[in-house]
């Protein structure tokens, strides 16, 4: 049975949140892992990875992801799968909605890694985004700041999706 690992940091409150609500919605084990105090075999002990990556700032990624950057650079994750998610406002930074998302993705697949969880970006308006690829962000982009209600919902389908595209 394939290792499903859930990487995030226990510090933030609605990456944490998200985090959750997936954990819950979850068949299967899943292990939490505290990015902020992840070692480099943690990083490697998974097949299946789900990412949770806020954009900070001018799209930038957090403090915590952007300090595991280079070990990140140095693995090799051909065989793994990942889905990543992530918080942004597109009202308040619409002009890199969601980076942190998509500067994962290329990070993973520069690596070998495979990215899955693709979203449609139809029902989100912003000027412009890392994480979209052909009119699809490459994974879930949540905003607590403009469409919370649609929150709950966005987050039940991505999991049903990308727990039917892992690899088992």
């Amino acid at each position: 049975m394939k290792k499903t690992g859930l990487f995030y940091s226990f510090n933030t409150h609605k990456t944490a949140q998200v985090a959750q609500k997936i954990k819950e919605l979850w068949e299967g084990d899943i292990d939490e892992i505290n990015v902020e105090k992840a070692s480099d075999d943690q990083l490697m002990a998974y097949d299946n990875y789900i990412m949770g990556v806020p954009t900070w700032f001018d799209g930038e990624l957090p403090n915590y992801w952007d300090e595991l950057v280079p070990a990140l650079e140095d693995m090799n994750f051909k065989g793994k799968t990942f889905a990543i998610f992530g918080n942004g406002d597109q009202k308040g930074y619409p002009e890199n909605f969601g980076d942190g998302v998509g500067i994962m993705a290329e990070i993973v697949e520069k690596q070998g890694g495979k990215v899955i969880g693709y979203t449609e970006a139809d029902d989100y308006e912003f000027e412009s985004s890392r994480a979209l690829r052909d009119g699809k962000f490459v994974g879930l982009l949540l905003d607590f700041e403009n469409q919370a209600r649609k929150n709950n919902s966005r987050i039940k389908n991505w999991v049903k999706q990308i727990a039917n595209q892992m690899v088992s």
